[in-house]
């Protein structure tokens, strides 16, 4: 079944890629081959041990997110403006599909459907989709 909203939850290891709709849920997890297993900082050192993010990860989550026509994009940290700014840059088509970005620990998957469903009810409304 296709699905007109994605909701994505990213950190920098992985993203789990919901297709919502009223009764049913898809969802594909993408994990990042290349990331670190932890990444220690000095307190002396700005920026020191901060990874960029990876490029091909971020393509393989773009692919996924292609055919929705409403995306919102969720996460700890700065992994989901991270991805917010590259699809801008490499994916402007689907940048621009993108209805919100919101800050999330690490919510079960129950959690994260509750939630992406009550965000698409509103924002369908608002959207007329």
């Amino acid at each position: 079944m296709q699905h007109n909203h994605g909701f994505v939850w990213i950190d920098h290891r992985e993203a789990r890629i919901f297709g919502v709709s009223v009764d049913d849920v898809d969802e594909v997890i993408i994990h990042d081959a290349h990331a670190p297993t932890h990444i220690h900082r000095r307190a002396d050192h700005v920026h020191l041990g901060k990874a960029a993010p990876d490029k091909e990860f971020l393509d393989e989550v773009a692919a996924k997110l292609a055919g929705f026509r409403g995306i919102v994009i969720v996460g700890p940290g700065n992994a989901r403006t991270e991805l917010a700014g590259y699809l801008t840059d490499a994916h402007p088509a689907i940048a621009k599909k993108v209805w919100g970005i919101e800050p999330m620990d690490h919510p079960s998957d129950p959690q994260l459907i509750a939630v992406a469903r009550k965000y698409f009810r509103a924002a369908s409304r608002m959207h007329g989709g």
